[in-house]
């Protein structure tokens, strides 16, 4: 899947906030919480910008009733009780199936983190909205319902009352303007500004809450995807934390303790990972207890957790989760096997559909129910040239659409589907994957097919009559394709040093070599240390990447792939030039040698391909009507088509293994999803999109 930073949440942020710039319902029930509706719903627009439906939370449950743990610790006058530490209104998770589950037992689950990134995913707590339906929808979270104005300039979220923290205390949107003033623009902070707090040219928001429970986000322009990005990732995880609790945090803080020492923001870092520190406070469904560093950490319920089921069953069902961190791929696949975990999020612990068999042949050992859900790749394993390599004969080459097209054509894509995704998924040139948002309305399929399809044809002897007509031909008789001007050419594919050998990546590699050295293209793996490798792409000095893929959730959230936005994608100094557009920086070193800059930076070719993606992806950021949106969204594909492609696939939509414990209920099987699961994109947080929280032991005793 997609690689996945192990930055810090600031540092992520840090680099991120250079980068701005019909359906039903099918898995979720009608009797869940209403879905606010933004300008990006999947109904046709009037043209202005949608409003979010009115506040129309289901009545609280007849009964709201709680863990047996839990009714302990009320009847001991430990704890409230569940009505005074649930909401007015709690979240009602509206899969339909979810089924009511059972109270106890513990579930043991697998990281390979030692910093507790990928616990994170599990657990969708601290999102003012949320995402529904594999993406197709939006649906609240902690906030009950929101809306914009007629040009989606202002943004308004209502938040749901009496909700509490881990250790009690009332969650306000106090505790959003801390994380906003206090660490956002704190400039010793440096959090930096999530894509969602800008408007669609860029400008950073105004953020207002004119009481405990409404948050108002106000743009010198319109921003309609503000709630599609508000939606995304695991907050006050992944990426924008978007909260933190300020009667805690304050005390690590400069302005509210004047004795804090001079290295307060990395204690600071540290105080606020509640994956780390077990005594931050938390609004997810499990808080930590215990943790030994690089072994284990174990999470109990939270007895606070906002989120009941239908039947007014507060969750988590499960008591406890313990995750055993292994950093050894093949000590994690002989565990896996062995049968010491009860479910095992594919994707994070680095199966791929080669360890089916293995897998299935020590089922009866390990006991694990294989599922499989949708990826939702656009590409898989992918490979890119880099659009602004600093070497002028090779970079002019590259940037030629017929050199790109013919080196296309002539990828033995059928081969990669048959050895590495065991004929799964379907062939594509590369682009955003089937389960993009954008694609399910309107003409979004047909867009999507065309793109997919543009130059997928394994025809080798078409490349090699297209390289023939742009004089890269064989001028010495040795066998190997010369540039035009009679210099060597070699095309280097250029990986991390660390890679796995056997992994898709260079088994990828590995047919991308033999393919293009058949049609005489002097073609060489070439690993480069993972300490230097970003360094030296964003400086332009290497030629290709191929240990990446696409995978986007929607077009209004992430452009990064459609565009050079910043620079670690397909044109490094492009990118680089975008990022600093509207600032200072942009009118500075201008008469300075690109590579030169500080940072290397370049501007586009003049009426370019990127510049018109950039113009493009400029009116469409301002533009609050959804059908003209996605028509700006479907010209930018078309540029791809047409002067592409920039980046090659080889399989959308490959299926990720899931691992279920038999007796774990609730975790839903692929037909039980909207469109087949989504798995490898970020901005849909999985497992945790599927509500871990309701999971439940058949028999939960035999699990403790």
């Amino acid at each position: 899947m997609a690689a996945r930073d192990t930055l810090s949440r600031r540092g992520f942020l840090y680099s991120a906030a250079f980068a701005v710039g019909g359906v039903m319902l099918n898995a979720c029930s009608g009797s869940g919480d209403t879905p606010g509706r933004d300008s990006g719903t999947t109904k046709a627009p009037t043209g202005k910008a949608a409003k979010g439906s009115e506040p129309k939370p289901l009545p609280p449950p007849a009964k709201l009733n709680e863990a047996p743990s839990l009714a302990e610790l009320v009847k001991a006058g430990d704890l409230p009780p569940v009505a005074e530490r649930l909401p007015e209104h709690p979240y009602v998770i509206p899969h339909r199936w979810a089924t009511t589950g059972k109270y106890g037992g513990s579930m043991r689950l697998v990281s390979e983190s030692t910093d507790g990134w990928d616990m994170k995913e599990y657990m969708y707590g601290h999102s003012p909205l949320r995402w529904l339906n594999d993406g197709l929808d939006l649906g609240p979270g902690l906030a009950e319902s929101w809306e914009s104005n007629e040009d989606a300039s202002e943004w308004t979220f209502h938040f749901r009352a009496g909700l509490k923290w881990s250790d009690g205390e009332p969650w306000t949107t106090e505790d959003i303007m801390f994380w906003w003033e206090d660490m956002v623009l704190n400039e010793e902070y440096a959090e930096g500004i999530p894509d969602e707090a800008r408007s669609g040219t860029g400008s950073i928001a105004k953020l207002a809450a004119p009481d405990d429970l409404t948050l108002v986000m106000t743009f010198d322009a319109p921003a309609p995807m503000v709630p599609d990005m508000i939606a995304n990732w695991v907050n006050r995880g992944i990426a924008a934390s978007w909260m933190e609790p300020k009667h805690y945090m304050k005390q690590f803080h400069p302005k509210y303790n004047k004795s804090v020492p001079e290295n307060w923001a990395e204690i600071f870092d540290a105080k606020r990972n509640a994956t780390t520190n077990p005594e931050s406070p938390t609004m997810t469904g499990w808080l930590l207890k215990s943790r030994r560093e690089g072994r284990s950490a174990t999470f109990e319920r939270n007895p606070y957790y906002w989120v009941v089921d239908k039947e007014g069953n507060q969750l988590p069902y499960v008591d406890t989760l313990n995750f055993g961190v292994v950093d050894n791929p093949e000590t994690m696949k002989l565990q896996i096997q062995n049968g010491q975990f009860d479910y095992v999020h594919g994707a994070f612990a680095g199966l791929n559909l080669g360890d089916v068999s293995g897998i299935k042949a020590t089922q009866s050992k390990n006991q694990l129910d294989m599922i499989l859900w949708d990826s939702g790749s656009g590409t898989g394993s992918i490979f890119f040239f880099s659009q602004d390599y600093e070497d002028p004969k090779m970079r002019k080459l590259i940037r030629m659409k017929e050199f790109r097209q013919a080196l296309s054509l002539a990828y033995n894509r059928a081969e990669v589907r048959k050895s590495i995704y065991f004929n799964t998924g379907d062939l594509t040139t590369g682009g955003y994957g089937p389960k993009t948002r954008e694609f399910h309305r309107g003409d979004g399929m047909a867009v999507y097919k065309q793109w997919r399809d543009s130059w997928v044809d394994y025809d080798p002897d078409r490349a090699e009559a297209m390289l023939d007509e742009i004089g890269v031909v064989d001028k010495d008789g040795d066998g190997k394709r010369e540039m035009p001007d009679g210099t060597k050419l070699v095309v280097r594919l250029e990986y991390p040093a660390d890679a796995d050998p056997s992994g898709e990546h260079m088994q990828k590699n590995n047919i991308l070599k033999k393919s293009w050295d058949a049609i005489g293209i002097d073609t060489r793996l070439s690993p480069v240390s993972p300490e230097a490798l970003d360094d030296q792409w964003a400086q332009g000095k290497l030629m290709s990447k191929t240990a990446w893929e696409t995978s986007t959730l929607t077009f209004g959230a992430d452009l990064l792939w459609l565009m050079p936005m910043e620079p670690s994608r397909w044109a490094p100094l492009q990118g680089q030039f975008y990022s600093v557009r509207g600032t200072p920086v942009e009118k500075q070193q201008l008469d300075v040698d690109p590579y030169k800059r500080t940072p290397p930076r370049m501007e586009p070719e003049e009426g370019g391909p990127i510049e018109q993606l950039w113009d493009l992806a400029d009116r469409a950021r301002v533009e609050p009507d959804a059908v003209a949106r996605d028509g700006m969204f479907w010209d930018m594909v078309k540029i791809h088509v047409e002067e592409g492609p920039f980046f090659l696939g080889a399989v959308a939509n490959f299926p990720r293994v899931e691992l279920v414990k038999q007796g774990l209920r609730n975790v839903p099987t692929r037909e039980q999803t909207a469109l087949g699961g989504l798995v490898n994109d970020w901005h849909h947080p999985t497992p945790a999109a599927y509500d871990p929280e309701a999971w439940y032991w058949e028999n939960p005793a035999g699990t403790s």
